[in-house]
């Protein structure tokens, strides 16, 4: 029998508490069965996602987009997990430590109560190096009785394709692929190595713990050594939360946001991941599974614009660095997505021995999407290169790079603004004149006029200012459909898409305008469901969406804010937070009726947008940082 978990209250209860302004501890006690109700732990090197009943569902080591080491998130048979299991009298709950990536799932019986503090090892070595190895840290602590558990240890190596076998030595279990032997990981632990194989009973007694390694440890493992990692690791952690700007209202999902998208980030080149997982649908039985453990330029340079407000200036440092080791050349041919060491073929294949998660196929490794046109990415980029030269310009070498990288995207966009292209939807088999795709056109050149400017490059800001001009004056007549008084997806339809929501964010239209204004009725009108908004609703090949995109929510509750109808806004954007799972993670979308998480998880995209959404309806502190709320 399992252990029982913590279950909210209903939905109509927490809607009541937000309107009580109770929000920041809202998601304390929302989740619901199947809810991708997972923490996530990380240490930028890779990471590791933890059921509320405390099992490790998903892991990819060394590396995020390595294969699996556990993947019982999409199959529930073969995948392989790693469990901490106990009978049926145990109650379970799970939280973050206050301010870490550090996990901590209680489990509570009248035998006894004892935690998991789970972790990646992330501290500081020296000035610029950082102790980030590939292994994962359970440490369990005896709070009080006898209480007596189980280990589930069932690792599947490479996506569970490969038969593995275990090897007992002297402090240590060997686990290993049986066709390629030196493809192994390693499980040290302070119980008897045979009780855990055996899936035997453990009475607890003190301190234990489990350390997951995919490397042989040169040094010892007890638990002194277990106990300093954990310790360097949390300060590590609380150092870097208390850099965060810190906000009067909404500052526990917005610091929890960043510490997501902070985990997010692969340390060895600064690239960004758009999710941790593959294949997680959109809408359960249906064919929409991607693989996300990639760096697209749009949801990376989002999320380094995101940090960069929150006062996380090297983050953006890191990424500018990745952009220039992948554009080598002044000729090089511009992609939408790389691998997060800047690999430009991310080809896609299934693995048909996977059901999928909840029998979603198929499972994907690789996204085919790397060979799209999508205009709009040159916006975002350009964007966060600004802002580059505006905060920290580096020695006249790099400065002198970045502008070749500059003058380079912007002789891409002037050949391509004019064609179709597959939009920022990823829409695959079909391109069209996105309007949204126009907009970043002009986003990216109006930067690249603003850098000019920086530079006192006057003739090039000349002659961009008329391509700019062309672009904006091909929105204005083509763009808006005077019947429907508002912008629409292409040129050639009359479909609503919620990406015409940022035309005043990236400053296309002032907010003021009242074509942007008659737009944003129109999309709400046309896309707000159930509390939550369509990225469409017309056919994409795959037929209709049927889940809410999260960020597009977001995009509405700025977009109304932004035209002055803040009260409208802030309900939008309380009844969305109660979306997020048990420790305030979200995903890529939403069910409409059952508001439960869908697609892949947990999703830089939505993160991004939850913190630049809050921070409209807050004021920054003034006082001393790092004060527990």
């Amino acid at each position: 029998m399992t252990a029982k978990v913590l279950r909210s209250p209903s939905r109509k209860e927490l809607y009541i508490r937000s309107k009580n302004k109770c929000i920041p501890d809202l998601y304390q006690y929302h989740t619901c069965v199947n809810n991708l109700n997972y923490g996530v732990i990380g240490n930028c090197r890779s990471a590791a996602l933890i059921s509320d009943k405390g099992s490790i569902d998903w892991c990819c080591l060394p590396d995020f987009d390595s294969p699996s080491v556990f993947a019982k998130l999409l199959d529930t048979e073969k995948g392989g997990s790693f469990a901490i299991d106990v009978d049926a009298s145990y109650t379970l709950s799970q939280e973050y430590l206050y301010c870490t990536n550090i996990l901590c799932t209680t489990y509570k019986s009248d035998k006894g109560v004892f935690e998991v503090i789970d972790f990646m090892p992330r501290y500081k070595t020296g000035d610029n190096d950082y102790f980030t190895p590939a292994e994962i840290y359970r440490y369990i602590r005896i709070i009080s009785g006898k209480p007596v558990i189980k280990i589930h240890y069932d690792p599947k190596l490479n996506y569970a394709r490969d038969e593995v076998s275990h090897v007992i030595r002297e402090n240590y279990i060997r686990t290993y692929s049986v066709e390629w032997p030196t493809d192994c990981i390693y499980l040290y632990t302070s119980f008897d190595l045979t009780d855990v194989l055996g899936k035997r009973e453990i009475a607890l007694k003190q301190h234990e713990f489990l350390l997951l390694s995919y490397n042989q440890k040169l040094v010892e493992i007890d638990i002194a050594r277990v106990y300093l990692e954990y310790q360097r690791t949390k300060v590590y952690w609380l150092n870097w939360a208390n850099r965060s700007k810190q906000y009067l209202l909404y500052n526990k999902e917005i610091i929890r946001s960043l510490l997501i998208l902070k985990i997010m980030s692969y340390d060895p080149t600064g690239a960004l991941l758009a999710a941790l997982t593959t294949s997680i649908p959109e809408t359960i039985g249906e064919v929409r599974n991607w693989d996300y453990r990639f760096c697209w330029l749009r949801d990376a340079s989002m999320s380094i614009d995101t940090l960069l407000r929150m006062g996380h200036y090297n983050a953006a440092q890191r990424f500018l660095g990745f952009i220039m080791r992948i554009l080598k050349s002044k000729h090089d041919f511009f992609q939408i997505m790389y691998g997060i060491r800047g690999e430009r073929n991310l080809s896609e294949t299934d693995l048909p021995h996977l059901s999928g998660y909840e029998n979603s196929k198929p499972v994907r490794i690789g996204n085919d999407a790397y060979l799209q046109r999508q205009n709009d990415v040159f916006g975002y980029l350009l964007n966060v290169i600004y802002q580059y030269y505006v905060f920290f310009p580096g020695t006249l070498d790099e400065i002198e790079d970045m502008w070749e990288i500059v003058r380079n995207i912007i002789r891409t966009v002037t050949t391509r603004w004019e064609k179709p292209d597959q939009g920022i939807w990823e829409i695959r088999y079909e391109e069209k004149h996105f309007v949204f795709s126009k907009v970043m056109s002009w986003v990216a050149v109006d930067r690249a006029i603003k850098i000019a400017f920086l530079l006192n490059k006057l003739s090039y800001a000349e002659t961009w200012q008329g391509i700019a001009d062309d672009i904006k004056t091909s929105v204005l007549k083509y763009g808006w459909n005077e019947d429907l008084q508002t912008f629409t997806q292409t040129y050639c339809n009359t479909n609503l898409d919620a990406s015409l929501l940022l035309m005043a964010e990236y400053g296309f239209l002032e907010a003021t305008d009242p074509k942007f204004e008659k737009t944003v009725t129109a999309v709400k009108n046309a896309l707000f469901h159930n509390g939550l908004m369509y990225r469409y609703i017309n056919h994409d090949g795959y037929g209709n969406p049927v889940s809410s995109f999260t960020i597009c929510t977001f995009w509405l509750v700025q977009a109304l804010f932004s035209v002055g109808r803040k009260d409208e806004a802030r309900d939008i954007f309380k009844n969305l937070l109660v979306c997020g799972n048990h420790v305030g993670l979200l995903s890529e979308d939403i069910d409409f009726s059952t508001k439960r998480l869908l697609g892949n998880f947990p999703q830089a995209y939505s993160h991004l947008a939850l913190i630049n959404t809050a921070t409209l309806f807050s004021e920054e502190k003034t006082i001393a940082k790092f004060v527990k709320p």
